[in-house]
């Protein structure tokens, strides 16, 4: 059974999953500093995918009293997965996926640029703008914040994005069909979490606090003031809609299956959870904000999901409640590197022996994204079998790329 283990030299504990999986010395320094600051509530607990971010290491779980880091939470606010399983097995697929991976990228807009919108079907972002309130909740917050630009919310509403984003078909220990999703709050709440990232460097320049930041990145907003109310208000509108997004991507990738395969039915089960978030916890007798950057919410029976990288597993997961995890795990495999150096050291040639068999881009574009850019999924599971109990093995076969 795996365990936490101790990273010294910090202010406060700092209990990591880890056994296994490398730690670079980056993202181990990265979390003393935030162990050092005075809000931190019990300990930091750091899961197996962690790896070097933005003032706060991608993978930490982050309990705080009274405050709240933005940069913590991040810019890619609400960014999780969302997988349902289907009635299909795998002898229903045709020979080829090239046409059904087709299908879904003109169903779902890919990259960083705007999305379409589907006229007003139940698929349509307008559609779902107006069922769900989000237009009306943005509308008050940029009332107060005029400086955020709210022009990209109708236009990548139901967009996939860039980077580490994918849609997949998978398929589970008996052959069965999922259709599994990454993406979160796009464009919008990019510029939310930049605007109040500034804002709390802002703000902490200004304050006398008797202590050091160690760094702007870990600049706070303090429960009592204007700005923390505003970036609450903000961040939660940020995880709905990357929450909608999500459910009206999905929407749309089963029409273009409904089209392309057999008819079929939606199984029992089916997950739509954050991995980039915060929310009021109750953790060892108090209500603090938790913050997981990297990290899913894994209470005694939460479903969750652990994607591999491009080509490798991915996991349907029950969480164990463990409470020195604040009941979390990790987020995904991890990146042993930085895109840069993926591109530099891994050629085209490595990427297409690496994603046989998966119906996927095979280009220059992804080599950032391929799977030996990522620590090894399986270390990664067994580091946490305290955390949570597989459900599910998942094999890709299609894999749609931003």
């Amino acid at each position: 059974m795996s365990g936490f283990e101790h990273i010294e030299g910090a202010a406060s504990p700092i209990k990591a999953w880890i056994s296994g999986v490398p730690l670079e010395h980056a993202a181990a320094n990265q979390l003393r500093n935030v162990a050092s600051l005075p809000f931190i509530h019990s300990h930091i607990a750091v899961m197996p995918d962690v790896h070097f971010g933005r003032g706060a290491t991608v993978g930490s779980v982050i309990p705080t009293k009274g405050a709240i880091i933005p940069a913590a939470v991040g810019v890619d606010i609400g960014c999780g997965m969302m997988a349902v399983q289907t009635s299909l097995k795998a002898h229903q697929l045709p020979d080829s996926l090239a046409v059904v991976r087709r299908e879904i990228e003109r169903r779902v807009p890919v990259g960083n640029g705007p999305g379409g919108d589907f006229k007003d079907s139940p698929t349509s972002a307008s559609t779902a703008l107006r069922t769900s309130g989000l237009a009306e909740r943005l509308e008050r917050i940029l009332a107060k914040h005029p400086k955020i630009r709210g022009d990209k919310l109708l236009r990548q509403l139901g967009t996939l994005g860039g980077g580490n984003h994918f849609i997949e078909l998978c398929l589970d220990e008996a052959d069965t069909v999922w259709v599994m999703l990454h993406s979160g709050s796009r464009g919008t709440g990019n510029i939310i979490g930049q605007y109040f990232i500034e804002r709390a460097r802002e703000e902490l320049a200004r304050r006398e606090l008797g202590y050091a930041v160690p760094d702007k990145d870990l600049a706070f907003f303090m429960e009592g003031e204007p700005l923390f109310d505003d970036y609450v208000e903000a961040v939660l509108w940020a995880q709905d809609y990357a929450r909608a997004n999500r459910q009206l991507m999905m929407d749309r990738v089963l029409i273009a299956l409904r089209e392309q395969l057999p008819a079929f039915q939606l199984g029992k089960l089916a997950v739509n959870c954050h991995h980039n978030y915060v929310e009021q916890e109750t953790h060892f007798g108090d209500t603090v904000w938790l913050t997981r950057k990297g990290a899913v919410r894994a209470r005694e029976g939460d479903l969750g999901i652990i994607p591999g990288s491009m080509g490798a597993k991915s996991f349907i997961v029950r969480g164990k409640g463990n409470p020195d995890s604040f009941c979390s795990c990790s987020h995904g495999a991890g990146r042993t590197m930085s895109r840069a150096e993926a591109k530099r050291r891994f050629t085209l040639d490595d990427h297409i022996q690496a994603t046989a068999g998966v119906e996927c881009r095979k280009d220059e574009g992804v080599i950032d994204e391929t799977p030996m850019a990522y620590k090894d999924i399986d270390a990664v599971m067994a580091a946490q079998s305290d955390l949570v109990e597989i459900v599910h093995t998942l094999r890709q076969v299609v894999c749609v790329k931003g």
